[in-house]
């Protein structure tokens, strides 16, 4: 009997024993798994101290290296391109321009003024982006637009171009100074590669599956950060590097002239309405016609029984 219990009690402690050595395991792997992510943040920010420090003096005037994706080194929000460091920028400026010009160009001359203007973007070193047209009553190309893209150095002297093409009514422009948001896209991705190589180097030297994956999909969230960027950055420097010109143009509308008697409009005013008249009595005949069909079978109906009466009434008379 004893030897029944001395047994179970070994079996008990047996069991406990590898139950606490389980959970003991599974604690581990799952600390070696965050230590990952964390050993590769603790990375990239050490690295940008050091090129914060390497850098220290030309600092002035630049975003801050020292600063992690989420937060600038002024405290300022950077994530998601929506809020920006106060760092002053110097330098050369990213400024974007735009102008719209509305004019008046000489009767006939639709066409030319049109090949003039895609010849000067073409002369200029740009292009046209798009451009429309729009014929008269006539089928005569009177009016359109277009938008010509020219490079920004060369864009006051293509304005004063289009200026000389006709008569201007109205004409805008503006400037986008966009070098605060190049500077901070900048510095992101700075940091969002160097956070990339680090995790390429952890992915080397994973050797657990489960830890590779981890890496994975963190080194994939960065590199998708990485494209953001860089898209948003080239798009900047697509409308930097060349400034945008809409131009509305139409040539003068036509002077409606008519005869001193009128004789002819008034006779085609005359013959309009009576058109419109028998068009209206038309559509009213045929919208109440139902209504008629009853009347005239009522009517109908009210003649034969007069037209019996009478016939007994004369049969009377005759006996």
């Amino acid at each position: 009997m004893e030897v029944k219990v001395l047994s179970s009690r070994f079996l008990f402690i047996i069991l406990a024993a590898f139950l606490v050595a389980g959970m003991s395991f599974a604690g581990c792997r799952a600390s070696e798994s965050a230590s990952l992510v964390e050993s590769a943040e603790d990375a990239v920010y050490r690295e940008a101290e050091y090129e914060e420090a390497a850098e220290a003096p030309a600092a002035d005037g630049e975003y801050s290296k020292g600063a992690t994706m989420e937060e600038s080194a002024d405290g300022s929000a950077v994530n998601g391109g929506t809020q920006y460091s106060d760092t002053e920028v110097t330098g050369d400026r990213k400024v974007i321009k735009t102008a719209y010009i509305e004019m008046e160009i000489e009767s006939g001359k639709f066409e030319k003024i049109m090949f003039e203007l895609t010849a000067l973007s073409e002369q200029s070193g740009g292009f046209v982006s798009t451009s429309q047209s729009y014929s008269d009553s006539e089928g005569n190309l009177t009016s359109g637009n277009i938008t010509i893209r020219i490079p920004s150095g060369k864009y006051n002297s293509a304005l004063e171009k289009v200026k000389e093409m006709g008569d201007i009514e109205s004409i805008s422009s503006s400037g986008q100074d966009v070098t605060q948001e190049y500077v901070d896209l900048e510095s992101r991705l700075r940091n969002y590669e160097a956070q990339e190589e680090v995790l390429l180097d952890l992915m080397a030297e994973s050797k657990r599956v489960s830890d590779s994956l981890e890496v994975q999909r963190e080194l994939s969230n960065v590199q998708g950060e990485i494209e953001i960027i860089r898209g948003r950055m080239n798009y900047l420097d697509d409308m930097v590097s060349f400034s945008t010109i809409n131009v509305y143009f139409h040539e003068p509308e036509p002077i409606k002239t008519t005869s001193d008697w009128g004789f002819v409009e008034a006779l085609k005013r005359g013959l309009r309405g009576a058109v419109t008249a028998f068009n209206w009595m038309l559509m009213t005949f045929i919208a109440t016609s139902p209504v008629w069909i009853i009347l005239i079978i009522i009517l109908i109906i009210i003649w034969q029984v007069i037209r019996a009466r009478r016939r007994r009434r004369e049969r009377g008379e005759k006996k």
